[in-house]
């Protein structure tokens, strides 16, 4: 599993499950940006009817199975978070930015487990894409 993350200092590739920085990477690219009408919404992510919001509250997650219509809260250990990226080909396999660590989770959002590798200041994630 590899991610990329923009940080104030460039984009790095990491490879998750070694949690390991890979080293530099070229510019991420610009992604739609989910449209969603919550409160206090910091950064969002969408696959299929998985959506993922970063909001400016504890908990610091909101998560929906079914494209917005219920929600429901998630990450209540987590910090304050500035991105999140939902992998396009498991939507149970989430990726949560805080200031400079990374946070995974594997079951859709219920469990995370923070990595390794601490970063500069993070300002987007998002999945490696095979090509």
């Amino acid at each position: 599993m590899i991610a990329y993350v923009r940080t104030i200092e460039g984009t790095f590739a990491l490879d998750l499950e070694d949690e390991l920085v890979l080293g530099t990477a070229g510019e991420l690219d610009s992604t739609c940006p989910v449209e969603l009408n919550l409160p206090r919404l910091v950064a969002a992510a969408a696959s299929g009817s998985a959506v993922v919001a970063v909001v400016d509250r504890r908990p610091p997650l909101l998560v929906s199975r079914d494209a917005g219509a219920t929600w429901r809260e998630a990450g209540g250990g987590l910090p304050p978070g500035y991105a999140v990226a939902i992998d396009p080909d498991d939507p149970d396999r989430v990726l949560y930015a805080a200031r400079n660590r990374l946070y995974l989770s594997t079951d859709g959002g219920r469990f995370w487990r923070g990595l390794e590798p601490e970063l500069p200041d993070i300002e987007a994630v998002r999945w490696a894409t095979e090509s």
